[in-house]
């Protein structure tokens, strides 16, 4: 690089070289796969010329030269691959050419600086079967999907009615149980009605019989007694009438005065005794 001063008739410029960086453009080439499937593929070389006195004397043409050799490089890595690794490594690819290129380059002062494929084609029945593997593909995840959503409404379905029955049976129980505890409760509670309402009675009974006692051993107790006896016996006909039409009397049932008088032997019969704190009246 730099200037140079060319004596007329003794110095000629034999090249003109430019140092820039180019594009080369690779035509489709068919190649084979490892697996034996026919593709065509094209690419674009970018290359720059490093040593020109090598560009100049290394080769007659250096970029046919590197251009030649790209497609051989390219066709050569191609049968290395299988077609899914070729479509789905593509940059894996580029690197392989790419330092192939760049050892044969060296000796013709060019530096490759990248390698891009560009397109990679099958043949047509190659391309008719990729679709139809793509399409069954397609239907094989769109089914396992469907079949795991079933799945998972299945599971969740199942897991709700089985929260749900044992909510319900949870609520049952309490339900019984609360049942059972109210059930429980009442009785009790009736039970202790009652013998409060015994203990009373008892009370009251216990309290009545006193006071009678009490009264009969008063002056004139007996006799009023005997009344009240009398009246209850005049009374226990009455009800023996409405109730039958066939009644059997003693001899003197009419005579008030017979009735007193049982009822007088009737209160002498009583053992008075018995009562606490009640003596039997003696007379005189």
């Amino acid at each position: 690089s730099g200037y140079f001063f060319a004596v007329p008739v003794i110095d000629r410029i034999a090249y003109v070289i430019d140092v820039r960086e180019r594009a080369v453009d690779i035509l489709p080439q068919a190649a084979i796969t490892r697996d034996n499937v026919s593709v065509e593929v094209s690419g674009n070389l970018f290359v720059r010329v490093a040593d020109p006195e090598r560009a100049a004397y290394g080769a007659r043409n250096p970029l046919y030269a590197v251009m030649m050799h790209a497609q051989s490089a390219m066709r050569s890595a191609i049968g290395e691959l299988e077609l899914d690794e070729i479509l789905h490594n593509r940059a894996g690819l580029n690197t392989l050419i790419k330092g192939s290129l760049q050892e044969a380059a060296v000796a013709w002062g060019l530096e490759v600086r990248r390698y891009e494929l560009t397109e990679i084609t099958p043949d047509d029945q190659i391309r008719i079967a990729m679709d139809k593997q793509a399409a069954a593909e397609r239907d094989r995840r769109e089914q396992v999907l469907r079949a795991e959503g079933d799945k998972r409404r299945a599971e969740l379905t199942s897991e709700g009615v089985k929260i749900s029955l044992k909510n319900e049976s949870e609520g049952k129980l309490i339900q019984v149980t609360n049942e059972a505890e109210a059930e429980k409760l009442k009785i009790v509670r009736e039970a202790e009605g009652q013998a409060e309402a015994i203990r009373l009675t008892a009370l009251a009974q216990a309290e009545a019989i006193h006071q009678i006692a009490s009264q009969l051993s008063k002056d004139g107790g007996q006799e009023a007694a005997a009344m009240a006896l009398a009246k209850e016996y005049v009374k226990m006909y009455g009800e023996m009438g409405s109730k039958s039409n066939t009644m059997f009397f003693q001899e003197s049932a009419g005579n008030a005065q017979s009735l007193v008088v049982q009822a007088m032997a009737a209160m002498k019969a009583m053992k008075l005794d018995e009562v606490p704190g009640v003596k039997t009246p003696t007379s005189t």
